[in-house]
């Protein structure tokens, strides 16, 4: 009996835009990941396989992970290992992480984490924690925190967050109303999303910067791009990125497609006349992606820029 070989579907090829150069050992990139190791320190760059990890360390420049490097949650489009959290939060990462920053000579720090939905507080108090040893040892330095939902703790944790003063608060939206929870899951909400970016700017009692990110290629339409736009700047949204989604793996939510430089163009051009401070769209872009570029814009009024 003749039997059908299974057919396997194929990760669809990377256009010519997508394709970036592997990073050499031999630049700054290998003097940032000495020093990464050296800390005993996660960074999404590595974590999240992002693309920009040669051109962001070549520039000496890195987005920290604390928390650890397990997720207590499994979104369909990260990368980032999932499961349940063998140690608690280490006291002495904070004061690492600032020292590497020093070290780097950097003058913006993007500091996120996995989600910990095994902590009382999420790891809100870590959060703040790490942003006020970065402010003790650079007081020149700017701090953006994107931080995960703090589940159930809305409210205490963005109090304790804020209390620390970044500059910059970030929780990424991800993706379209539509895709939201097949994309995040149950214990995930867009609608949540939106309060915690408002209330952020009613909690917070200075002036501080929200901001949120969205990847493309995983089913949504422009239109429920620009409508997720809409509802970002309804609830005072300042900054927003929009940038490609990859999968991971095979077993990773597959591309839908790859979204053409043109179309980020496009978002770009409806994400500025919605009136938001910065726009970054491109099919690189990733939520800390020349992040202390996004906040001088954001500051300056230089608007949207496209890469």
């Amino acid at each position: 009996m003749e039997t059908s070989l299974p057919v396997i579907q194929e990760r669809p090829r990377r256009p010519p835009w997508m394709k970036v150069r592997a990073p050499s050992q031999d630049t700054r990139y290998g003097e940032v990941r000495q020093l990464v190791r050296e800390q005993k320190l996660v960074t999404v760059c590595e974590e999240a396989r992002c693309p920009n990890i040669g051109e962001c360390w070549g520039r000496g420049t890195a987005t920290f992970q604390i928390l650890g490097d397990t997720c207590t949650r499994a979104c369909r489009y990260c990368y980032v290992h999932s499961g349940k959290p063998d140690d608690p939060p280490d006291p002495l990462e904070p004061l690492r992480l600032a020292q590497a920053a020093a070290q780097m000579g950097l003058g913006h720090v993007v500091v996120t984490s996995v989600d910990r939905d095994d902590l009382p507080d999420r790891g809100a108090a870590h959060f703040a924690a790490t942003t006020r040893a970065l402010k003790a040892k650079l007081p020149d330095c700017s701090v953006e925190l994107l931080t995960p939902d703090f589940l159930g703790v809305e409210e205490e944790a963005l109090r304790v967050v804020l209390d620390s003063r970044p500059d910059v608060f970030n929780h990424n939206i991800e993706t379209v109303r539509r895709l939201h929870r097949r994309m995040r899951g149950a214990k995930a909400s867009y609608d949540k999303a939106l309060w915690l970016l408002r209330r952020a700017k009613e909690v917070a009692g200075y002036p501080v910067l929200t901001k949120s990110g969205i990847i493309v290629g995983l089913g949504e339409t422009n239109d429920e791009v620009v409508e997720t736009m809409r509802d970002l700047r309804g609830h005072g949204v300042d900054v927003v990125t929009i940038g490609q989604y990859l999968q991971p793996s095979r077993q990773h939510a597959p591309i839908d497609r790859w979204v053409h430089p043109d179309e980020f163009r496009w978002l770009r051009e409806q994400g500025e006349a919605l009136g938001f401070g910065s726009v970054f769209a491109g099919p690189l872009v990733r939520s800390s992606y020349r992040a202390e570029e996004q906040r001088h814009a954001a500051e300056s009024g230089a608007g949207a820029v496209a890469y």
